[in-house]
């Protein structure tokens, strides 16, 4: 990610968070994303009250966001 928004985490912040993200499932394959632009990603929609799609380029695709956000939700990690 190369812009800051005021909605993105510190590394401090996400430090105090980490361990209350899943790990990657077991026998898949390995995560290519960054969790912590993840939730950078969904802060910034939740922030700015834009849609998914309106993500700004320099995010992970879209698709891929929600896909975290919906499975959190699901999960009770997201309440």
């Amino acid at each position: 990610m190369s812009k800051v928004y005021s909605s993105n985490l510190t590394r401090e912040q996400w430090e105090l968070i980490e361990h209350l993200i899943p790990a990657a499932k077991t026998g898949g394959r390995k995560r290519e994303v960054d969790i912590w632009c993840i939730l950078n990603a969904i802060f910034y929609v939740l922030t700015q009250g834009c849609t998914w799609r309106n993500l700004p380029g320099d995010f992970p695709p879209w698709q891929t966001v929600y896909t975290y956000f919906r499975n959190w939700r699901q999960d009770g990690t997201w309440i």
